[in-house]
């Protein structure tokens, strides 16, 4: 493993700090100028530290903290979708996926913890400011787990690499694109797609969610799914019991999920 290192603490209130473990002092965003070695080096797990005002408290850093501590520029895909797509998808240790569009990279570290070392990971993304920020956050994973899939990350939009992605990898057991505009992709990218390989597109929009669909089946795909996810959390009742607490209901975007019969 890199010998860099990264740990996790939290907050009282549930903030997650991923801190990078190495000698000298520096300024760390939400715990001020510390040494980050000398400060949490001989923190066990489970056990309290204190940083300024703030009392953290070190725990594993598994996938759930790796989420809520990472670096964002772009909106990510929340767990309610990356775990539904990831499942439906069926993808485990071995499989090759290709995904577009990996905005912050949150839908990226799903993948790669499923992946593990025998798998392959292409990602595609054409904003150069939002893939600086998703290669950090991976690279945190990777030197933080102890399985890491062959990652291949190529700049440009999918439909103008199509020969670049073919040569890492000449064809893929999933492809997810989270992109504005699903047609033209589909198009590139679907003969790619190996028997029995499924593929997720990621619609903000009915529109988005109806072009996509009609693309699939241009391309041969058959829709197995389509629709959205929808969250409710429920919290304590001040006067005992749970209820549904306040607020509206989980939905980020439409899902789109096609399956390669032949």
């Amino acid at each position: 493993m890199n010998p860099t290192k990264w740990s996790a603490f939290v907050e009282e209130e549930n903030k997650v700090h991923i801190v990078e473990m190495m000698d000298g002092v520096r300024k760390i965003k939400g715990l001020g100028v510390i040494d980050t070695n000398e400060l949490f080096s001989n923190i066990e797990i489970g056990e309290e530290v204190l940083v300024g005002q703030k009392v953290l408290t070190r725990v594993p850093l598994r996938l759930p903290e790796m989420t809520k501590g990472m670096l964002r520029r772009a909106q990510t895909i929340s767990a309610k979708d990356a775990g539904f797509m990831t499942s439906r998808m069926g993808i485990g240790p071995g499989d090759s996926v290709l995904e577009a569009g990996i905005g912050s990279g949150g839908l990226s570290m799903y993948i790669a913890r499923i992946l593990g070392d025998s798998g392959v990971h292409v990602t595609v993304e054409p904003r150069s400011e939002h893939a600086d920020i998703a290669l950090e956050n991976l690279r945190r994973c990777k030197e933080s787990w102890p399985e890491f899939p062959s990652h291949h990350h190529i700049e440009g939009a999918i439909e103008d690499v199509r020969e670049q992605i073919s040569s890492v990898r000449p064809s893929f057991d999933a492809i997810i694109l989270d992109l504005p505009e699903h047609p033209s992709a589909i198009q590139s990218v679907a003969s790619l797609l190996n028997i029995g390989g499924r593929m997720v597109c990621y619609c903000p929009v009915t529109s988005q969610l109806e072009n996509a669909w009609i693309a699939c089946e241009e391309q041969g795909l058959e829709v197995e799914w389509a629709g959205e996810l929808i969250q409710r959390q429920w919290g304590k009742a001040s006067k005992g019991g749970v209820r549904p607490v306040n607020g509206p209901f989980g939905h980020t975007a439409f899902l789109l999920l096609a399956y390669r019969r032949e």
